[in-house]
């Protein structure tokens, strides 16, 4: 569990202010406001988000070779068409909750995604049952980075 938490620590810089998001606002991104392409933070993975069954899932559709050598020093030889974002379910307004995997990481986490702002979804993944958390704020992206 120690390494776990010391995992769910590396997730992602620590938010910049403690105040809370904008009220969500109705996005360009289809009906739930989360479907397209979205840009992780330090802008080395691009993840497409879409329905699947019931649910919300994103791979990775593009990524920076060094996200892609991250990611193989944790086993993972094929970054790209890996899912990250999976099974998200519908838990409130403009939120959904389901499990992140962090490929450089090598481990899932408990997860909710919240539409923050018409192109700013907040990723937020948890252990020791959600006492401790990170989250990113990914951005919406028309096209893929070059």
């Amino acid at each position: 569990m120690h390494l776990a938490l010391c995992a769910l620590l590396a997730l992602a810089p620590a938010a910049g202010n403690a105040q809370s998001p904008p009220p969500p606002r109705a996005g360009p991104n289809g009906p739930n406001g989360l479907t397209g392409l979205w840009l992780n933070p330090a802008g080395s993975v691009a993840v497409q988000v879409e329905p699947c069954a019931d649910a919300l899932c994103g791979h990775v559709v593009w990524a920076s070779e060094e996200a892609k050598a991250d990611a193989r020093d944790s086993g993972v030889t094929a970054l790209l068409g890996t899912a990250v974002l999976e099974q998200y379910r519908p838990t409130g307004a403009r939120r959904w909750a389901g499990t992140v995997y962090v490929p450089d990481m090598g481990h899932h986490f408990d997860s909710t995604i919240e539409a923050i702002g018409p192109d700013v979804m907040r990723v937020r993944g948890c252990v020791l049952h959600r006492l401790l958390c990170r989250s990113q704020d990914w951005n919406h992206i028309a096209r893929l980075p070059q």
